[in-house]
């Protein structure tokens, strides 16, 4: 059997689950990013849609306004106090039928007041992860482009689902940037 940081090493380098791979964790003057001991701590990318409220607008999940946010690319984010954003992760990734992810946020950043949203990436889901990034504080939050932001933590079962996120077709598929909230439509 293989040792977790091992096989997660094996997946990303012979199934591509993901892209780019960063065979060691990165730490020097940075929040650390690549792989754990457990885990792979993923980057967030230099895309943000920081949420704001100049327009007065109601954040509605089946009816989503781009004027809730304003978009931003840049080294790095702040994040105003008692708001979010909205980023992606610098990985791509390619999840196998027989493994989910779970994402948690960082230590470095929930210290800080800053939340990253727990998610799965089910088995046979693709795509770059769209993250919120919840600042909690009272004060604005600095979050840095291109290091470490979340960890995802990889099962593998023995067996392969029954049906899989691609099998249902799934709202976020192969998503790619900063994805907003969908709603599928009634046929």
């Amino acid at each position: 059997m293989l040792k977790p940081d091992s096989w997660i090493r094996k997946m990303c380098l012979d199934e591509k689950m993901i892209v780019p791979f960063v065979e060691n964790l990165v730490a020097s003057n940075k929040v650390s990013y690549g792989l754990s001991s457990y885990g792979y701590d993923i980057r967030v990318a230099d895309e943000y849609k920081v949420f704001t409220d100049v327009h007065n607008c109601v954040v509605d999940p089946k009816n989503f306004s781009p004027k809730s946010f304003v978009n931003l690319k840049a080294a790095f984010c702040i994040v105003p106090a008692h708001s979010f954003a909205l980023a992606r992760s610098v990985e791509y990734f390619k999840i196998p039928r027989n493994v989910i992810g779970l994402c948690i946020g960082k230590s470095t950043y929930a210290r800080c007041g800053i939340v990253v949203n727990i998610t799965p990436l089910e088995p046979e889901w693709e795509g770059n992860l769209t993250l919120e990034i919840s600042n909690t504080t009272p004060l604005p939050a600095k979050i840095y482009s291109n290091e470490g932001i979340a960890q995802l933590i990889f099962l593998e079962s023995g067996q392969v689902c029954g049906t899989s996120y691609k099998d249902r077709k799934g709202k976020y598929q192969s998503q790619r940037g900063v994805t907003l909230p969908r709603i599928l439509k009634k046929h």
